[in-house]
């Protein structure tokens, strides 16, 4: 089954705010906060997991028979 019309596009934005993340992580004067980002990224890790586990992406392998 794949990801429905509407949730692709939505997951689609969220991937894009999870690469600012990443960029916040390259700055020096993060501190403290950096423990929160860390967590953030390891959330939305394991959340867009769990999405594949719901809805696996067809496999595009051909066999030959």
């Amino acid at each position: 089954m794949a990801i429905p019309t509407g949730m692709t596009e939505q997951v689609s934005q969220i991937t894009q705010m999870r690469d600012v993340l990443v960029k916040l992580l390259d700055e020096p004067n993060l501190g403290t906060l950096r423990i929160d980002v860390n967590q953030a990224l390891e959330e939305f890790d394991d959340l867009m997991d769990e999405l594949n586990q719901t809805f696996p992406k067809p496999s595009t392998t051909v066999s030959i028979d």
